[in-house]
Parts: C-alpha cells; sequence; structure tokens
C-alpha cells in the first residue's frame, strides 16, 4: 500500500507545540503532530520523513477522546482526534521556523 506525497502531505494536519511538548521535544527528539483520525504508524512515519527530509526511529500514536461540553442550557460534545509523537534517529532535526 503505498501512498503519493500528496496523500501523504494530508495524514499530518499540524504541529502540536505545547509546554509538554516542548519539554519532550528537548528530552527526547520526539515531535508531536496531530494527524488524521484513521492515520496509521507508517503513513504517519512515511509523511514525516518525505516532508521534513528526516529519519525516523519510531512512532506512537494516541486517540484523543472529545470532551463533553455545555453550550447554554444544552450539551454538546467535542470531536475525537488523533496526536502522533515522533521519535527522530540521531543527527536528525525539524525546525519548524524554517518549515
Amino acid at each position: 500500500m503505498s501512498l503519493s506525497n500528496y496523500e501523504l502531505a494530508a495524514v499530518l494536519e499540524s504541529p502540536i507545540i505545547s509546554e509538554k511538548s516542548t519539554i519532550v521535544g528537548e528530552k527526547n527528539r520526539q515531535f508531536v503532530f496531530k494527524v488524521q483520525k484513521k492515520a496509521t504508524k507508517k503513513q504517519v512515519k512515511s509523511a514525516v520523513e518525505v516532508m521534513f527530509n528526516v529519519e525516523v526511529d519510531s512512532v506512537n500514536i494516541l486517540n484523543i477522546k472529545g470532551k463533553q461540553k455545555r453550550f447554554g442550557r444544552s450539551l454538546g460534545r467535542r470531536s475525537d482526534w488523533k496526536k502522533a509523537y515522533v521519535k527522530l534517529k540521531p543527527g536528525h532535526d525539524i525546525e519548524f521556523s524554517a518549515a
């Protein structure tokens, strides 16, 4: 199952830049991305390697459940989403300001 570069670019939705992701990035050379709900580890790995021209060591994926929120009298629910922790091999780095 081979995907084109266009389809791989759609797998990664956005980088997650938060205090926690910054700490993880400094300690373990990991970067955090919001990915499509249907994305697999292999797709995320190849998408990061193609888009940022780096070598990926490992990928961990988490399913984040949407929170239940109240809008006035009615209850609503935020949608579920998927987060990927991507660990790079030594000697590789991603600069989001340059990318």
